[in-house]
């Protein structure tokens, strides 16, 4: 009697077991997929956007009269400040203009040819680009940038001293990635170049030309409306 009650459970449990052996074997075959992740796409870049940004610049700056020249020094400092811009989506590509104003820290001097040291300072910087992007990377945009900068360039070489303003260009590239909805962050490179500033003979003694030109490495926050 025990070994049918025995025989009998053995059973029912091979008929219980059998259905999750088969289960089994087909997930070992693959036959199951679990749903594949995919992150939410960013598709609207369109609208008004303002931030902040921050970065440092790797600059060099020449001071030359005539056929005299220091060479090129290094004029390199932090910059932070805000940005504002628009952008409009059509497809997978974004187009915008944008503008910056930033606080700059840069300067460096020589004395190769200046015996009271020529140093050149940059205290503010802004430019007002062009902005081309491609959306079609999930959250992610790279763009390329261009157009035209503006900034101080300020000699001083021991009493005399000079501050212009200038405008010229600036060309770069970057990356942009959505987060939170609205939000983005970015890295973004530029190369600017301002052209020259003259210290005049009555200031400086004779003229000279003193040049600047910078490479900028800037990251940024921008909260789009």
């Amino acid at each position: 009697m025990m070994t049918k009650t025995i025989r009998a459970g053995i059973a029912v449990a091979a008929l219980l077991i059998a259905p999750i052996a088969a289960q089994s074997a087909d997930l070992n075959r693959g036959t199951y997929k679990s749903p594949a992740y995919t992150a939410p796409a960013y598709a609207n870049w369109t609208g008004f956007y303002v931030g902040i940004n921050g970065g440092y610049g790797f600059g060099k700056s020449n001071w030359s009269a005539g056929a005299v020249t220091t060479g090129d020094f290094n004029v390199t400092g932090a910059m932070a400040g805000g940005t504002a811009g628009y952008n409009f989506q059509t497809g997978t590509w974004v187009w915008g203009i944008e503008g910056d104003l930033d606080w700059s820290g840069m300067k460096g001097s020589s004395s190769t040819n200046c015996p009271a040291t020529c140093e050149t300072k940059h205290d503010w910087f802004g430019t007002a680009r062009g902005r081309l992007g491609y959306a079609g990377w999930g959250n992610w945009l790279p763009y390329l940038t261009g157009g035209a900068a503006f900034g101080d360039i300020k000699g001083t070489s021991g009493a005399a001293s000079v501050t212009k303003s200038k405008i010229g260009y600036a060309l770069g590239a970057g990356v942009e990635y959505a987060f939170l909805g609205a939000w983005s962050a970015k890295v973004e490179y530029l190369y600017a170049d301002l052209g020259k500033a003259t210290c005049p003979a009555g200031t400086c003694g004779v003229d000279n030309d003193i040049k600047f030109k910078t490479n900028l490495v800037r990251l940024g926050v921008n909260y789009r409306f």
